[in-house]
Protein backbone atom coordinates (compact mmCIF):
# COMPACT_ATOMS: atom_id res chain seq x y z
CA UNK A 1 0.00 0.00 0.00
CA UNK A 2 1.31 3.10 -1.22
CA UNK A 3 1.79 6.24 1.23
CA UNK A 4 -0.93 8.29 -0.05
CA UNK A 5 -3.54 5.27 0.42
CA UNK A 6 -2.56 5.00 3.93
CA UNK A 7 -3.42 8.16 4.77
CA UNK A 8 -6.65 8.00 2.88
CA UNK A 9 -7.49 5.18 4.97
CA UNK A 10 -6.17 6.92 7.99
CA UNK A 11 -8.24 10.26 7.31
CA UNK A 12 -11.35 8.39 6.60
CA UNK A 13 -10.79 6.11 10.01
CA UNK A 14 -10.43 9.15 11.75
CA UNK A 15 -13.04 11.53 10.42
CA UNK A 16 -10.55 13.93 9.88
CA UNK A 17 -10.70 16.76 6.75
CA UNK A 18 -7.56 17.85 5.20
CA UNK A 19 -6.24 21.17 4.23
CA UNK A 20 -2.86 22.34 3.22
CA UNK A 21 -0.77 25.17 3.45
CA UNK A 22 2.25 24.09 1.00
CA UNK A 23 4.85 26.52 -0.45
CA UNK A 24 8.23 24.68 -1.60
CA UNK A 25 5.79 21.56 -2.16
CA UNK A 26 3.85 23.74 -4.39
CA UNK A 27 0.49 21.78 -3.88
CA UNK A 28 2.15 18.52 -4.04
CA UNK A 29 0.68 17.28 -0.78
CA UNK A 30 -3.07 17.44 -2.19
CA UNK A 31 -1.87 16.18 -5.35
CA UNK A 32 -0.60 12.92 -3.84
CA UNK A 33 -4.03 12.40 -2.57
CA UNK A 34 -5.99 13.21 -5.22
CA UNK A 35 -4.53 10.31 -6.89
CA UNK A 36 -6.34 7.87 -4.72
CA UNK A 37 -10.05 7.26 -5.81
CA UNK A 38 -12.88 8.30 -3.36
CA UNK A 39 -10.41 10.57 -1.71
CA UNK A 40 -11.89 14.02 -2.55
CA UNK A 41 -14.24 14.27 0.24
CA UNK A 42 -10.76 14.60 2.50
CA UNK A 43 -9.65 17.27 1.05
CA UNK A 44 -11.11 20.18 2.09
CA UNK A 45 -8.53 22.88 0.40
CA UNK A 46 -4.93 23.68 -0.47
CA UNK A 47 -3.63 26.89 -0.73
CA UNK A 48 -0.20 26.98 -2.44
CA UNK A 49 1.92 30.30 -0.98
CA UNK A 50 5.19 31.02 -2.10
CA UNK A 51 5.30 35.01 -1.91
CA UNK A 52 5.53 36.61 1.55
CA UNK A 53 2.91 38.59 1.03
CA UNK A 54 0.89 35.74 -0.16
CA UNK A 55 1.46 33.95 3.31
CA UNK A 56 0.57 37.09 5.08
CA UNK A 57 -2.90 38.21 2.67
CA UNK A 58 -4.52 34.42 2.62
CA UNK A 59 -2.75 32.38 5.78
CA UNK A 60 -2.43 35.37 8.13
CA UNK A 61 0.86 34.84 8.73
CA UNK A 62 3.24 37.61 10.83
CA UNK A 63 5.30 39.56 8.81
CA UNK A 64 6.98 40.10 12.32
CA UNK A 65 7.48 36.11 12.34
CA UNK A 66 9.01 36.18 8.71
CA UNK A 67 10.89 38.89 9.74
CA UNK A 68 12.31 37.40 12.59
CA UNK A 69 12.65 33.78 11.86
CA UNK A 70 12.95 33.91 7.97
CA UNK A 71 10.10 31.73 5.40
CA UNK A 72 12.04 29.01 5.79
CA UNK A 73 11.59 28.21 9.36
CA UNK A 74 9.04 26.58 11.94
CA UNK A 75 7.80 29.37 12.99
CA UNK A 76 6.41 30.59 9.48
CA UNK A 77 5.34 26.91 8.81
CA UNK A 78 3.51 26.69 12.43
CA UNK A 79 1.19 30.29 11.23
CA UNK A 80 0.90 28.80 7.91
CA UNK A 81 -0.63 25.50 9.12
CA UNK A 82 -2.67 27.30 11.76
CA UNK A 83 -4.10 29.94 8.74
CA UNK A 84 -5.55 27.32 6.85
CA UNK A 85 -7.09 25.56 9.55
CA UNK A 86 -8.71 28.80 10.61
CA UNK A 87 -9.74 29.37 6.97
CA UNK A 88 -11.36 26.01 6.50
CA UNK A 89 -13.37 23.62 7.99
CA UNK A 90 -10.88 20.83 7.82
CA UNK A 91 -9.40 19.98 11.54
CA UNK A 92 -6.42 19.22 9.85
CA UNK A 93 -3.55 21.19 7.96
CA UNK A 94 -0.28 20.65 7.16
CA UNK A 95 2.35 23.35 6.18
CA UNK A 96 5.73 23.34 4.21
CA UNK A 97 8.14 26.07 3.35
CA UNK A 98 11.45 25.25 2.73
CA UNK A 99 14.75 25.48 0.14
CA UNK A 100 14.62 22.94 -2.79
CA UNK A 101 17.75 23.93 -4.24
CA UNK A 102 20.11 23.19 -6.27
CA UNK A 103 21.61 26.19 -4.22
CA UNK A 104 21.93 27.33 -0.61
CA UNK A 105 19.70 30.65 0.16
CA UNK A 106 20.49 33.22 2.75
CA UNK A 107 22.67 31.00 4.51
CA UNK A 108 20.04 28.00 4.65
CA UNK A 109 20.96 24.32 3.01
CA UNK A 110 18.99 23.46 -0.20
CA UNK A 111 17.06 21.02 0.79
CA UNK A 112 15.68 21.89 4.17
CA UNK A 113 11.98 22.17 4.76
CA UNK A 114 10.33 23.41 7.40
CA UNK A 115 6.84 21.33 8.20
CA UNK A 116 3.58 22.50 10.45
CA UNK A 117 0.63 20.13 11.53
CA UNK A 118 -2.38 21.23 12.94
CA UNK A 119 -5.12 19.55 14.97
CA UNK A 120 -8.57 20.70 15.39
CA UNK A 121 -9.75 18.16 18.54
CA UNK A 122 -12.17 18.39 21.34
CA UNK A 123 -9.72 19.69 23.29
CA UNK A 124 -8.54 22.63 21.27
CA UNK A 125 -6.29 23.48 18.70
CA UNK A 126 -2.88 21.68 18.78
CA UNK A 127 -0.04 22.12 16.82
CA UNK A 128 3.72 20.56 15.92
CA UNK A 129 6.67 21.18 13.99
CA UNK A 130 9.47 19.67 12.22
CA UNK A 131 12.55 20.54 9.97
CA UNK A 132 14.10 18.08 7.95
CA UNK A 133 16.48 18.08 5.18
CA UNK A 134 16.39 16.11 2.26
CA UNK A 135 19.32 15.10 -0.66
CA UNK A 136 18.37 15.02 -4.63
CA UNK A 137 17.08 16.99 -7.12
CA UNK A 138 14.24 19.79 -6.56
CA UNK A 139 12.16 17.14 -8.03
CA UNK A 140 12.89 14.30 -5.79
CA UNK A 141 13.57 16.91 -2.77
CA UNK A 142 9.42 17.89 -3.04
CA UNK A 143 8.51 14.53 -3.41
CA UNK A 144 10.00 13.50 -0.60
CA UNK A 145 9.11 16.64 1.46
CA UNK A 146 5.81 15.98 0.84
CA UNK A 147 5.35 12.08 1.33
CA UNK A 148 6.89 13.11 4.64
CA UNK A 149 4.35 15.44 5.31
CA UNK A 150 1.78 13.09 4.73
CA UNK A 151 3.63 10.22 6.77
CA UNK A 152 3.51 12.11 9.77
CA UNK A 153 0.10 13.19 10.05
CA UNK A 154 -0.95 9.94 12.08
CA UNK A 155 1.71 10.47 14.17
CA UNK A 156 0.89 13.63 15.28
CA UNK A 157 -2.95 13.27 15.39
CA UNK A 158 -1.76 10.44 18.08
CA UNK A 159 -0.02 12.61 19.86
CA UNK A 160 -2.64 15.45 19.77
CA UNK A 161 -5.37 13.44 21.05
CA UNK A 162 -2.96 11.59 24.16
CA UNK A 163 -2.72 16.01 24.96
CA UNK A 164 0.73 15.89 24.33
CA UNK A 165 1.19 18.98 22.86
CA UNK A 166 0.25 22.54 24.19
CA UNK A 167 -2.89 23.83 22.99
CA UNK A 168 -2.59 27.01 20.81
CA UNK A 169 -5.12 29.83 21.64
CA UNK A 170 -6.27 30.95 17.96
Amino acid sequence: MNVSQTVVDYLRQHDLRLTTAESCTAGKIVTLLAEVPDSGDLIESGYVVYSCEAKQRLLNVSPHTIKTYNLTSCEVAREMALGALLDSTANVAVATTGILGPEDVDGIPAGTVCFAWAYQTERGKHVFTHQHRFFGSRSRVQLLAAEHALKRISFFHKRALAGEQVQVNQ
